[in-house]
């Protein structure tokens, strides 16, 4: 976490229920699965696993986008409303995903880090034939345009990704909570 913190008190909410997945009547292991709204804000930990030709059932996937940690806080993203599963788009017929995520406060300086988490589990997550589009809400932040072109521009996540101090703090905020 961040001494000096940016919203000292800030609102936290009450997670939304977990829902069970309705089995899939595909019963080819090899085939893709589409993906929706529901799977990438409870994007699965262990999803990796699968692409690596593994099975694992779904009661062994841990964590969720949902529950990325904020870096400030020890709250998830969803505790303090800043990922909602409403805040999350899928076409998954063109393998295109947008999360719009809401800082906490108008002038938060952990907006980049925050989008960066969340690409960072998609890019770990997903297949490699999605493009990822993180967004902040419009008119949510004091700098929106400038955090969007960063969170979205390949060379500058790609060199943000190389400052070994930004990737602890990201897997930091990855880190399963347990609860």
């Amino acid at each position: 976490m961040v001494s000096g913190l940016i919203n000292e008190n800030p609102i936290v909410y009450e997670k939304k229920e977990r829902r069970v997945r309705a089995e899939s009547s595909n019963t080819d292991e090899l085939s893709a699965e589409p993906i929706d709204q529901l799977e990438i804000f409870d994007i699965l930990f262990l999803l990796s696993l699968l692409y690596i030709g593994s099975f694992v059932s779904p009661e062994h996937f841990t964590h969720h986008i949902r529950d990325i940690k904020d870096p400030e806080h020890p709250y998830s993203l969803e505790e303090l409303k800043v990922v909602t599963e409403d805040s999350v788009e899928v076409d998954d017929d063109k393998s295109y995903v947008r999360v719009t995520f809401t800082p906490t406060v108008e002038h938060c300086s952990m907006a980049t880090i925050i989008g960066l988490c969340v690409r960072v589990k998609l890019l770990r997550s997903l297949p490699a034939r999605y493009k990822i589009d993180i967004r902040v809400a419009p008119g949510t932040h004091a700098t929106e345009d400038a955090v969007n072109k960063q969170l979205n521009d390949k060379e500058r996540v790609a060199a943000a990704l190389e400052n070994p101090n930004l990737v602890e703090m990201v897997d930091e905020c990855l880190l399963p909570s347990f609860e």
